[in-house]
């Protein structure tokens, strides 16, 4: 069961969130925060803050996310022709060099396509860039407090959309606004039907009020004219979090100034069992803690600028964990390797069985014993083939004849064949010739081959309307080979005519 831990790294504190992952459910199992102390480092507070997650554990977590500051990172909506997002990455980049206020080269940018206007052939896109060294430093400052790199760096107020599929409410609402109040800066990210669509970071927080809360809601109203003016609808309701989320007023003060509801984050859908009473009502305080660690699932909406030279590598540590999940997955994969190839070798030889049994049948039919193997049908056929008087085979055939033919032509004869009739083992020919000692010489050399027997002409006769002479020529084919050899008589056997002399003799 994977341990995710989310880190929120603020101006004057650092919140924490560990959730653990287990078959088809969540559970929230730690919140806390660490104040950033006069003369402390980040880096000493992440590390005191991720301790106390995990005081006792014998596990600590699986993987580690953690954000950048929104002021650190250019956040742009973009229409692109859908046509471009066989090539997204490299238009995007074009397109965002021209929108932000630094080299793009050393900078990193993740995008999100937009459900709005797919439908009219555009692709709405909002992209999140920022400098390379800003997320560097930030992934630094993580694994220097806990030893342990992030995989995931969110940005700003982008982070929150990771909560929109645990929060009721969020996905079916055209227009909602999420406040994150902080004690400095506050961000503020806009959802349209659960995707997010807009995001700023204020540099005015709860720090100050009462006197500074004329400018906070000042800067939240300035926030969603500019939505508007992007073609965004206004949000219906505004949900607070943070720790500003808990001053006393504030509610009340910004739904009077901005002239909409505004109400607290409601918490997430997710297993809290084990977080007291006093937490469980505090857990908006903690959203964007949550939200990175669930961001780790897969199923939020958030950005991720570990990419390009900064994309996350997982080391053996990580590898040398999950070993017995690998073993695991190996078993299985060779029992199911086996059974596939037992399966495989079962069809083999029952299809062998069946194909042997027709061969039995085949030959006990045909060649009068039985044979279940192709050397055994071969062996029973050639010693039917042994016992067979006659060859099927003719040594000499009808194209043979018409070559011998020709070959008796001399090539200053005209000779013409008006039909040549092969039947079996006899020929017969009528041909056209010039005169009657032309088809005597025809006859003459065809008589010469071994495999034509009594040449003879039949007839003769002269051609109407011509001097030429036709000619009928009969043989037969008989070869050699085609001669059977005759019995040779045993000493002492007498011809049935001798004996039955003897016979008359001794009367």
């Amino acid at each position: 069961m994977p341990i995710w831990l989310g880190i929120d790294i603020g101006s004057t504190s650092v919140k924490v969130a560990v959730v653990r992952s287990s078959y088809r459910k969540l559970a929230l199992e730690y919140l806390g925060a660490v104040d950033v102390a006069a003369g402390a480092t980040v880096v000493e507070a992440v590390r005191m803050a991720v301790a106390r997650a995990f005081e006792g554990a014998k596990q600590g977590a699986d993987a580690v996310a953690v954000a950048i500051d929104g002021s650190r990172a250019a956040i742009h909506r973009l229409i692109l022709p859908a046509a471009a997002q066989k090539e997204l990455a490299s238009v995007l980049s074009f397109e965002l060099e021209a929108q932000v206020p630094f080299d793009l080269e050393g900078a990193v940018f993740d995008w999100r396509i937009l459900a709005r206007g797919l439908a009219d052939g555009q692709l709405p896109i909002i992209a999140a860039v920022a400098r390379a060294e800003d997320v560097r430093a930030r992934i630094d400052v993580v694994r220097e407090a806990i030893a342990q790199e992030p995989e995931r760096v969110g940005v700003g107020a982008l982070a929150l959309g990771a909560l929109v599929p645990y929060v009721s409410g969020l996905v079916e609402e055209e227009g909602v606004a999420i406040v994150d109040l902080g004690a400095r800066a506050s961000e503020v990210i806009i959802l349209e039907s659960g995707d997010p669509v807009f995001a700023r970071t204020l540099s005015c927080g709860t720090e100050g009020l009462p006197g500074t809360a004329a400018r906070l809601a000042r800067d939240i109203r300035v926030s969603f004219a500019a939505h508007l003016a992007q073609g965004g609808t206004s949000p219906s309701r505004v949900l607070l979090c943070g720790g500003g989320a808990f001053v006393s007023g504030a509610e009340g003060f910004l739904s009077g100034e901005l002239e909409i509801p505004v109400q607290i984050l409601p918490a997430p859908g997710i297993e809290a069992i084990l977080l007291g009473p006093e937490t469980h009502r505090e857990l908006p305080r903690y959203a964007k803690a949550m939200a990175l660690a669930l961001a780790l699932e897969g199923r939020g909406v958030g950005m991720n600028l570990r990419r390009g030279p900064l994309a996350f590598e997982r080391g053996f540590a990580w590898m040398r964990e999950k070993v017995p999940v690998l073993a695991g997955l190996a078993a299985v994969l060779l029992v199911s390797f086996v059974f596939s190839a037992w399966s495989r070798l079962h069809a083999v030889h029952a299809e062998r069985d069946v194909l042997q049994s027709a061969l039995g049948a085949v030959t006990k039919e045909v060649l009068g014993s039985e044979a279940t193997t192709a050397q055994e049908a071969q062996d029973l056929l050639a010693k039917e083939a042994a016992l067979s008087d006659e060859d099927p085979m003719p040594h000499i055939d009808a194209f043979d004849v018409m070559v011998l033919l020709s070959q008796a032509v001399p090539m200053s004869m005209t000779h013409d064949v008006d039909e040549l009739d092969v039947q079996k083992d006899h020929v017969t020919l009528r041909g056209v010739v010039g005169s009657i000692p032309d088809a005597q010489s025809i006859s003459a050399t065809l008589a010469d081959e071994r495999c034509l027997d009594d040449v003879k002409i039949k007839s003769t006769a002269q051609a109407i309307g011509s001097d030429r002479q036709k000619y009928v020529m009969e043989f037969d084919l008989k070869c050699p080979e085609d001669v059977k050899p005759t019995a040779k008589k045993k000493k002492g056997d007498a011809s049935p005519g001798a004996s039955g002399a003897a016979s008359s003799g001794g009367k």
